[in-house]
């Protein structure tokens, strides 16, 4: 019976010292980070800024662009952008690249550069800004060598021809 009742509590004592293994991190499990004093929650696949400033605004897609893991050209595509829908950007990172959210929402989606977006109130001031203009057509003008001292152009208004 004693070594019964020893046996049970080598048993016991081996279990106890067990810890639960730790939970597996997938590309979609949320994590938060702390980075200057600021909380961001993100997935596990995109990784934390070494520098972040708070921005906290609506801003619009100006092309439909890459959403990316980390804030380099590097990283890995993560998303993509919609163009001229409506992001919330976190703040700015290094190498100027914005940390971005869904519309109103906290998670963080990723990195675009900063080219990628425009404020909301200057979207439509900057799609204006953007369109090509139509040139000017140059006027042509027709010279004939006249004698060698001199020649005659044709006025591409009147169709006159005026001599040099």
């Amino acid at each position: 019976m004693k070594l019964r009742n020893l046996l049970a509590l080598l048993v016991v004592t081996s279990v106890v010292g067990c810890k639960a293994p730790a939970p597996t991190m997938t590309d979609d499990t949320i994590v938060t980070s702390v980075v200057n004093g600021v909380t961001l929650t993100h997935r596990y696949a995109v990784a934390a800024p070494g520098e972040f400033t708070p921005v906290n605004a609506d801003y619009r897609a100006m092309y439909a662009g890459s959403i990316l893991s980390k804030p380099d050209f590097g990283g890995k595509v993560i998303g993509q952008l919609e163009n001229g829908q409506t992001y919330t950007v976190l703040g700015q990172v290094e190498h100027s690249w914005l940390a971005v959210a869904e519309k109103d929402k906290q998670v963080m989606l990723g990195y675009v550069p900063m080219r990628a977006l425009v404020k909301s109130e200057l979207y439509a001031q900057t799609l204006k800004k953007d369109r090509p203009r139509p040139r000017k057509a140059a006027k042509k003008t027709t010279c004939v060598a006249v004698d060698d001292a001199s020649k005659a152009c044709q006025n591409a208004n009147s169709g006159t021809w005026i001599i040099d």
